[in-house]
């Protein structure tokens, strides 16, 4: 079976889509089919990747965005999906690329779009609250349902939106974690000692630098750490439209900007090195560097507002981090509470194991109704049935 997958937003700096499309094209390669992603670029380029076949179109540069990019002609884009004479298509941006759906069901392709973005939280925190902000959001919602077959939500708070308006074909489809890349066994000593430059406590934040993630609370939070006697400091991997502001701020402060690390296994080493992970942003609807540094053994201090929690499992007897309210002494005082206490490190990884990127992968599979085991498969082995959540 052949699927099509295209992606806004998709580029050499950004982060949880690129890992989305790249670890579905690898299950589904792994399975025998066909994957082909279709992504914005500078020009017209293909080329057969690890992770299915890439065709990059020309595309917009989206200003102040810090480089993402969005495909400029839709009407080009629906004759090369055509062309390629899909079995089943994926789209992942909700907000330009509803034409896609509209135009498949049409073709009798079937669709599904992926809810990356919480659209209320979204419109909360950028457009005017005079707006009839819940009424606009529902109404868009409503016609993103029409126009595919289904809406994959990642989390429950991803979901929800859709569910209060009884959308029936919602989906959840939680995302997964490399589970081999991302490891305690990455956990270095020495690395941990060269990044700490003679503090005590480690803290890493792993994420865009764009202001609806609100990465300046995890500065905050280190700053009334070191006010109440706490001997940390932050380490802060990624790029973003806020990269100068906070490369100001961090002046003077026991902080290291490293900037957005391609490498994935110095990533990993950073995250299984330290002692605690800051995931600020309130709209995440899955987070993926937080599932990362789960994975890697190392507990996290998220928003209470974001989807985080939940596989935090914050309210289990022992949970796997700690939520913080939207301020920044709630911050501070959540990661006092996660501290130095080893025995953290096992329950995160034990977290994140229950999210396999195979389990990703085989519940989307069953969405599109295709076959566990593809015509191209190295071996032909045993169906498995499989419940979508």
């Amino acid at each position: 079976m052949r699927i099509v997958h295209v992606a806004n937003f998709y580029g050499p700096n950004s982060g949880g889509i690129k890992t989305t499309l790249h670890e579905l094209g690898r299950g589904y390669l792994h399975y025998g089919h066909e994957f082909i992603y279709i992504v914005p670029g500078v020009t017209n380029h293909s080329e057969m990747t690890q992770f299915g076949y890439k065709i990059t179109l020309p595309s917009v540069l989206l200003p102040g965005s810090g480089g993402y990019r969005i495909l400029r002609n839709n009407n080009e884009l629906k004759r090369i999906i055509a062309s390629l004479n899909p079995d089943a298509i994926e789209i992942s941006d909700r907000f330009t690329l509803r034409s896609i759906g509209l135009w498949a069901k049409k073709e009798k392709i079937p669709t599904v779009v992926f809810s990356h973005e919480t659209l209320r939280g979204l419109a909360s925190r950028f457009l005017p609250s005079w707006l009839p902000l819940r009424s606009m959001v529902n109404w868009h919602n409503k016609r993103l349902a029409k126009s595919f077959d289904h809406v994959v939500a990642t989390t429950e708070f991803a979901a929800r939106e859709f569910r209060e308006i009884e959308i029936p074909n919602i989906v959840k489809i939680p995302l997964g974690v490399d589970l081999e890349t991302f490891s305690p066994e990455n956990r270095s000593l020495q690395l941990r000692h060269d990044l700490l430059q003679g503090s005590q406590l480690l803290l890493v934040h792993c994420g865009r630098l764009s202001p609806e993630k609100e990465p300046h609370r995890s500065f905050d939070a280190l700053e009334i750490l070191l006010k109440r006697g706490v001997n940390a400091r932050l380490v802060v991997i990624g790029n973003g439209p806020m990269w100068s502001k906070l490369r100001e701020r961090a002046e003077g402060l026991p902080i290291d900007m490293l900037g957005y690390v391609a490498d994935r296994k110095r990533v990993a080493a950073i995250l299984a090195s330290a002692d605690i992970s800051i995931a600020p942003g309130p709209l995440e609807t899955f987070c993926l560097s937080a599932l990362e540094s789960l994975a890697s053994g190392t507990p996290v201090v998220a928003s209470r507002s974001s989807a985080v929690g939940e596989f935090l499992r914050h309210t289990e007897k022992n949970p796997a981090g700690a939520i913080a309210t939207d301020e920044r002494f709630s911050f501070a005082y959540a990661i006092e509470s996660l501290a130095f206490r080893p025995r953290l490190r096992t329950v995160a990884r034990k977290s994140a194991e229950r999210l396999p990127w195979d389990s990703t992968v085989t519940l989307m599979m069953q969405l599109h109704g295709l076959e566990i085991i593809g015509r191209q498969a190295p071996t032909a082995t045993t169906k498995r049935k499989l419940k979508v959540a």
